[in-house]
């Protein structure tokens, strides 16, 4: 923990990659410009010098003049380049921590994901990540260079006069005391402002998401309260903090800039003793004004260390989490069966699957069936190694998953999920995510296969039609069937329907059930069922009944020896029967 503490700097800096360069380059540009915006201050001190000793001439004053006007060009010039530079630095940072987080998501287990809400995850890879492009692209470059040329001055000063040096940081200490009392606490607050952040964005998400519900069923007062509650919270504990610093803050800045209340005074006392020359008085009376910005600027960003160090603790706890272990030694399946020996798994303490024995051969069609919770959907879940067992094993092809690497289970198995998701994409793109370099008129073919190529030439641009967000511009129905088209796409060994025809229009059912019939045959298909009729032809069906096998077999044997499928048989026939009569009912 406490290494974690001491790099947390170095962490987020880790992302620079091959930026290291820019960022060096623009700190030392930085430096640099401070040092040239520290030049007026010397001409102006050197002009007044001049005509207090009557000395002055247009010619003198003309060469100070210019040297002025180039030291604020330069300090602008190279200001500007030094910004460039850190902005190109701290936008690969702000893309490689998103890029690496989004990669780490791949090999965490789903489990790990889901515990998180979609709120909180955008905070971290949006709002949180973003934080950081400011303190990177100003804090690294102007903090460094805003700290140094000060103490560069100061030290000048001392040259010059000690004393007068030394009054000069009266006003600056004083400042300094106030802006610490404004920091004081402030990691916990900030975390307790995050915390209050993340409810509001998990809160927006929540609301936007279930607005159609929410209209659907007049349950508007209470949901908006809940909203409008996340939406209070954050606004309250926002501006609590900010009145508690306003106080400090004002008073700082009002106190640390007044470095003349102590140089000037100071200063006249020692000359008029004699023990100050003139030109001394001058010079450090006008360096002080100097010293004082540039350290103010470096106050302003000790805040960014607090929001930096907080990010880097949310993303490196992000990228740490635990893993689905990959083999060092990656092994093939030798075929495309699955066995499930004594298998159990617990959602955290929950258990879901108790003991599970089967086994399902290759070029086969298994069906799962069960009530709901029976743990239908998590068997096709572990297929596809989602999550790891707790105890007990699963093989592919004679091998363990665990010994199987993701890539290589991946390309084995085509996963289509009831909760299908799309990408505001075109279409032809969302299709194509099956098999990545596929031609537009292998796309269309599996278009095709999947009865949705006829729905997507009616919409206004085809194939170009954007999917909308989450697939939101198409019904439930068409989205199923465009995912369908990716597995057909995708032409797996081993086919996997998590109830992915439960939102099927009725009357592409039968030719949807046909194309799949195609696309499995000869391959492993594994079946969640939600039509029972859907599966009558099985090889297999297993059926599953409070997270237990409770019987095997086919249709016709099952409706014999397992009352369970036999009740699931009968409401699935008296379900058909209400929507048939409930159709001529409205025929007539």
């Amino acid at each position: 923990m406490e290494e974690d503490k001491r790099n947390w700097l170095t962490g987020i800096f880790e992302f620079i990659g091959k930026y290291r360069g820019s960022m060096i380059g623009s700190v030392i540009l930085a430096i640099i410009s401070v040092a040239c915006g520290l030049v007026p201050y010397f001409a102006v001190s050197k002009i007044i010098i001049l005509f207090l000793q009557n000395q002055a001439d247009a010619q003198r004053i003309g060469v100070i003049v210019a040297l002025a006007l180039f030291g604020y060009a330069l300090n602008r010039i190279l200001f500007s380049v030094a910004t460039v530079l850190s902005h190109k630095s701290a936008f690969a940072v702000l893309k490689n921590i998103r890029s690496s987080i989004a990669e780490k998501m791949i090999r965490m287990p789903m489990g790990s994901i889901l515990g998180k809400s979609s709120g909180q995850y955008k905070d971290i890879l949006v709002d949180e990540v973003e934080r950081i492009e400011f303190p990177i692209a100003h804090m690294l470059p102007e903090f460094t260079s805003n700290l140094l040329i000060p103490v560069a001055v100061f030290i000048y000063m001392l040259v010059l006069d000690w004393r007068l040096a030394l009054s000069s940081l009266i006003t600056v200490a004083l400042g300094m005391i106030f802006f610490a009392l404004m920091m004081s606490g402030y990691k916990t607050r900030y975390a307790k402002y995050t915390a209050a952040c993340e409810n509001l964005n998990s809160t927006v998400v929540e609301y936007v998401n279930g607005i159609e519900v929410i209209k659907a069923f007049g349950q508007s007062s209470s949901s908006y309260e809940k909203y409008a509650g996340a939406v209070r919270d954050y606004r309250d504990y926002t501006l609590d903090w900010y009145k508690r610093s306003w106080k400090y803050s004002s008073a700082a800045y009002a106190v640390m800039p007044s470095v003349l209340l102590a140089v000037l005074p100071i200063g006249a006392m020692l000359y008029s003793k004699g023990s100050l020359g003139l030109s001394a008085y001058i010079l450090c009376m006008i360096l002080s004004l100097g010293l004082v910005p540039p350290l103010i600027k470096v106050v302003e960003f000790l805040d960014n260390f607090a929001i930096m160090e907080q990010t880097e603790g949310m993303v490196h706890g992000l990228l740490t989490a635990k893993e689905l272990p990959q083999p060092s030694n990656p092994k093939k399946p030798e075929n495309y069966s699955f066995e499930f020996n004594n298998v159990s798994f617990s959602y955290d303490k929950t258990e879901v699957l108790k003991n599970i024995n089967f086994s399902i051969k290759e070029g086969t069609m298994t069906a799962f069936v069960g009530p709901s919770g029976s743990g239908k959907s998590t068997i096709a879940k572990l297929m596809v190694r989602f999550w790891d067992v707790g105890t007990g094993e699963i093989r592919l092809g004679g091998k363990r998953l665990q010994d199987i690497s993701q890539n290589a289970l991946m390309d084995s198995i085509s996963y289509v999920s009831q909760d299908n998701y799309l990408f505001n994409i075109p279409i032809m793109e969302n299709i194509r995510i099956g098999k990545t370099g596929a031609t537009d008129q292998e796309v269309i073919d599996a278009s095709k296969k999947a009865c949705c190529h006829d729905f997507i030439q009616k919409l206004e641009q085809g194939y170009k039609t954007l999917a909308g967000d989450a697939g939101g511009q198409l019904s439930g129905g068409e989205r199923q069937r465009i995912t369908i088209a990716r597995a057909i796409l995708k032409n797996a060994p081993v086919v996997i329907l998590d109830e992915a025809t439960a939102l099927t229009d009725p009357e592409n059912e039968d030719k949807i059930q046909a194309s799949i019939a195609a696309l499995t045959k000869g391959k492993t298909l594994v079946v969640i069922a939600h039509r029972l009729s859907t599966i009558g032809g099985a090889d297999q069906i297993i059926v599953l009944n409070d997270g237990e096998v409770e019987s095997k077999g086919k249709h016709t044997e099952l409706l014999k020896i397992s009352p369970l499928y036999y009740k699931l048989w009968q409401t699935h026939i008296e379900a058909l029967n209400w929507g048939v009569g409930g159709k001529e009912e409205d025929a007539c």
